[in-house]
């Protein structure tokens, strides 16, 4: 299996705002996103999809829509693949958060709720449900258009590694992360990252 994780282009928020789980719309037009994104995705070499997922999320699935469109589905809205609830922090500025509930988040990292939203642990859980769902055997492309937090929690799991690791590397606007199963190894690979 070929998984390939697409986090949303830009959105029309300001720089700097905590906006997990908010319904926030794209800085573009979906359409047009999702043309530049499939030029991307076929220079990379990446198979065409027998599956789209995408988070509720509009900047997630209006993108998918026209990625779907385009390729002959429909994309499936799964509300496992939406960005973390952050609470009371959501639609704030990260700087405008009282430090000591970031300390205390941080020095809690899978557990804290200092927001009064998910957890890190309940957003994992949430998160390898839908991963749960996939067959790795299965010879088929899935693409998943989705976020940052999304993306970072599958590959870790995929990989093996303590997502707190994985929360360092790097994660642009509209990057493709590219996961391939090797049915050899019986082991997720990492082709590409924030491609």
């Amino acid at each position: 299996m070929d998984l390939v994780l697409i986090r949303h282009p830009a959105v029309a928020v300001e720089a700097g705002v905590c906006y997990g789980a908010s319904d926030v719309p794209l800085e573009g037009d979906a359409t047009q996103q999702a043309g530049l994104l499939a030029e991307r995705l076929a220079a990379l070499g990446v198979s065409r999809p027998q599956r789209i997922a995408t988070s509720p999320l509009t900047r997630c699935a209006g993108v998918a829509a026209a990625l779907a469109a385009a390729e002959g589905h429909v994309a499936q809205q799964d509300a496992r693949l939406a960005e973390m609830d952050f609470g009371a922090w959501e639609m704030q500025r990260w700087d405008a958060i009282e430090r000591a509930q970031i300390d205390a988040w941080a020095a809690d990292f899978e557990h804290a709720r200092e927001h009064g939203g998910e957890s890190v642990a309940q957003f994992d859980a949430r998160v390898s449900g839908w991963v749960d769902t996939l067959d790795a055997r299965e010879n088929a492309t899935v693409w998943a258009i989705t976020h940052a937090g999304v993306i970072r929690t599958v590959t870790a799991r995929a990989l093996g590694m303590p997502l707190a690791r994985c929360v360092r590397w790097p994660l642009e606007m509209g990057a493709i992360v590219w996961l391939r199963y090797d049915a050899f190894s019986a082991q997720w690979l990492l082709s590409r990252w924030n491609a």
